[in-house]
């Protein structure tokens, strides 16, 4: 495509008002080839020069070079780099060497798992494999089918959820498999991250101690979006050494990348125009414009409503019959999915809009430009989400629109903090407490634990399991720690996308039926009477919550906002963990315990994101233990503030604020998933003092990174705040969606002057 004749177009338009706040010209890169040093055979090269995937790029070689040296690998690679044939070539080999080998493939949801096992039957059969021998096994398997797939099928596809809810507890059924297993793939490893991360660590563990239990010791193949830190993310999730592969040899057509950034409509508030208006106006230009596109929204909700503004907005400039377009995003049908990705690839649909469901791996064909509707929250999507154009090695497009907050505007402004800064880091921590409890759990009813599991499970796992004997769940006999008969089937009650095995029901009114199941440690921030929650993209309102039966009671609604709570935090601190002296000031790290309380909710306009009203909530608090860390502030700083007539508070409110709100530069996490706390005087220091915390039980390891990396983030909020055009805070800088003080006190010069000091 020309992209430059239609950047020409979009400015020569009288909605544009200089919202293109850079353009980064991505030149086009050529193949980089290499040969294998062992040549393959030639019943697998012909497959593979019969489909074009030879010579292999250099990556690839490399990869297939490392895992035949018997190396446990992790490939992080760009999109669309051929990163699945480094897995299929060593599987294949293989399978074809010895009839008894097997393989594991595990993707984090089912509809790629379809996608990657219809790219194998192309690839490998009936050539190579009987097609029976590489199957699916999740949670659409029917049940009568499931035997049989354990019987023949050589190659299992599945997702980490399946594994640790119905393989592992029932390894005895799956001994072949596990006697047998070669390798276990572990794809799209940059989505395992945080809670979610730190479980899937817990099962890919028990799965190598059950391996160990059948007499196998397979190895591990992991592949990865481009993160900073593959390496040591693999080793933190499997638990054994990895080598990298991260040169990345395949082509690359060029790309036009835009930021673009709304227009201010209130200069003195900061107030921009809606960025999902502005990616609804991008969207249909592009495909008005014979431009194949693909916009990445950041809700199900608001999916629908830019793919329903987008068309009626095509029918009002096409001449004849408009472009055809189509939503997607998970709550469809999977025939419906698969109907739209059919579609996608043969070049019926013009454009789609779309959640992060199509972020990942799936194979929807050559699309010429992505809108993405707000930074999606880690370098690492940005670029995958990005990628799903250009995937024919011709130019293409990409735009991403900035929302109002931190680190979009952070961005609009530093475009070389995003083009030119390394990936973040992906982070786990498979020695939260919580998390490597149930899975000591889970591990005992599989086979009972010995001291030899501390290899597998860390040096935590003394501790931990003797805190269990102390429950009484984990009976301990001659040296062999057994499950308690007390408890059945521990798997089904860890729920490995949350900390917290507890959930409350979800129950439509008007049907009297289950709508679905909400995990504890969320329930007060999404299904709070009042609260607005999306089901399969339909709306319900809570009418009630029942505390005591653990029930949210919600009736369908047909409401144009969302619902966002207010909460107000305390902090205790109960113990260092470490400390060091940055400039000035010391900085700590250490155990917290935290108790949240959410006083009320905002309801915000779906499309605008304006609020619309605020209404007060009556909850119990809830406390948990959890990481974090916190900092002095410069001596005498608070007298040289009030002389200058500013707000010390409100300074210290406005730095906790900015700094929750860039730390996600550093880490592969959200903003929701950092809490904070800031005060004058914390009775635990006898000191004015700013905290921030990670908001899950046990923590994920932000924290810790943040505290590695302080002075960067103090640098970064400072940065965001002076940079930023309002005059007294917005929430481009300062303000936070979730504070329970409606954002008082904030004095934004006084928060100034604080960073300055501790950078001093």
């Amino acid at each position: 495509m020309d992209t430059l004749a239609f950047l020409h177009h979009l400015q020569s338009q009288p909605t544009f008002a200089g919202q293109i706040a850079h353009v980064e010209h991505i030149h086009a890169r050529r193949a980089e080839h290499a040969d294998l040093e062992r040549p393959l055979t030639p019943e697998l090269l012909n497959r593979l020069q019969s489909q074009g995937l030879f010579p292999l790029y250099a990556h690839q070689a490399e990869a297939v070079n490392r895992i035949r040296a018997g190396r446990n690998v992790m490939v992080a690679t760009s999109s669309a780099s051929g990163k699945t044939l480094c897995y299929n070539i060593v599987v294949a080999e293989a399978l074809l060497a010895d009839q008894v080998s097997r393989a594991i493939y595990l993707f984090p949801t089912k509809a790629l798992a379809q996608d990657q096992l219809r790219a194998l039957h192309k690839l490998f059969t009936p050539d190579l494999f009987h097609v029976e021998e590489l199957d699916t096994f999740d949670g659409d398997t029917p049940k009568g089918e499931r035997a049989e797939i354990r019987k023949r099928a050589r190659v299992i596809l599945s997702n980490p959820d399946m594994l640790h809810l119905g393989i592992l507890p029932n390894h005895q059924y799956w001994s072949r498999l596990l006697r047998h297993l070669k390798y276990v793939v572990v794809d799209e490893a940059h989505t395992y991250r945080g809670v979610f991360g730190s479980h899937v660590a817990g099962v890919l563990r028990r799965l190598r101690r059950l391996c160990r239990l059948y007499g196998s010791e397979p190895q591990f193949i992991c592949c990865s979006a481009t993160i900073a830190n593959p390496g040591e993310h693999a080793e933190q999730l499997v638990g054994l050494p990895f080598e990298v592969v991260d040169r990345d040899g395949s082509p690359n057509g060029g790309k036009d990348f835009v930021f673009w950034n709304p227009p201010l409509i209130d200069e003195a508030k900061s107030v921009r125009r809606s960025a999902n208006s502005e990616a609804t106006h991008l969207f249909t230009e592009l495909v008005s414009q014979n431009i194949r596109t693909l916009t990445f929204a950041r809700t199900r909700r608001l999916t629908e409503l830019i793919y329903i503004y987008s068309k009626e907005r095509l029918a009002e400039i096409s001449i004849g019959q408009p472009p055809q377009i189509m939503p997607y995003r998970a709550g469809y049908l999977p025939e419906e999915r698969r109907k739209i990705e059919r579609e996608l690839f043969s070049g019926q649909l013009a454009g789609a809009v779309a959640t992060n469901a199509l972020e990942l791996g799936i194979d929807i064909g050559d699309l010429d430009a992505t809108v993405l509707a707000g930074y999606p929250g880690t370098i690492a999507s940005t670029w995958q989400q990005a990628g799903r154009s250009g995937r024919s090695q011709e130019q293409s497009m990409s735009f991403l629109v900035a929302v109002n907050n931190p680190l979009d505007q952070y961005f609009m402004r530093h475009p070389d903090s995003f083009f030119g800064k390394n990936f973040e880091n992906a982070l786990v921590n498979p020695g939260n407490p919580y998390i490597l409890r149930a899975h000591l759990l889970c591990a005992a009813w599989e086979c009972p634990l010995d001291s030899g599991d501390e290899q597998i499970f860390g040096s935590a796992f003394t501790q931990e399991r003797d805190m269990l004997a102390e429950q009484g769940v984990l009976r301990e006999r001659n040296r062999r720690w057994y499950l308690s008969p007390a408890i059945a089937y521990p798997a089904q009650a860890v729920n490995i996308r949350s900390t917290s095995g507890k959930s409350f029901d979800v129950v439509d009114m008007s049907t009297d039926s289950l709508l679905e199941t909400v995990e504890a440690s969320v329930a007060f921030f999404q299904v709070h009477p009042g609260a607005i929650y999306l089901h399969q993209g339909e709306s319900y309102l809570v009418k009630e919550l029942d505390l005591n039966n653990r029930t949210a009671y919600a009736v369908p609604a047909d409401v144009n906002y969302y619902t966002q709570t207010k909460e107000i935090e305390d902090l205790h601190i109960v113990k260092v963990l470490g400390n060091k002296k940055v400039g000035k000031v010391n900085l700590y790290l250490g155990e917290v315990e935290v108790t949240n309380h959410v006083v009320g909710f905002k309801k915000k306009a779906q499309y605008t994101e304006e609020v619309i009203g605020e209404e007060p909530l009556d909850l119990p608090p809830q406390t948990f233990a959890t990481i974090g860390l916190w900092f002095d502030l410069p001596d005498g700083i608070e007298s040289r503030l009030e002389e200058a007539g500013l707000d010390f508070a409100g300074g210290l409110h406005a730095v906790e604020h900015a700094a929750i709100g860039i730390l996600p530069l550093f880490a592969m996490c959200d903003r929701n998933d950092i809490g904070g706390v800031s005060t004058p005087l914390h009775p635990d220091t006898g000191r004015p003092q700013i905290f921030i915390y990670d908001a899950y039980p046990g923590g994920i390891g932000i924290t810790e990174k943040g505290f590695d990396i302080i002075a960067e983030l103090w640098q970064a909020t400072l940065r965001t705040i002076n940079e930023c055009p309002c005059q007294d805070g917005c929430p481009s800088c300062i303000q936070s969606p979730k504070c329970g003080n409606n954002n008082q006190p904030l004095d934004k010069k006084a928060a100034q002057v604080l960073l300055e000091e501790l950078l001093a």
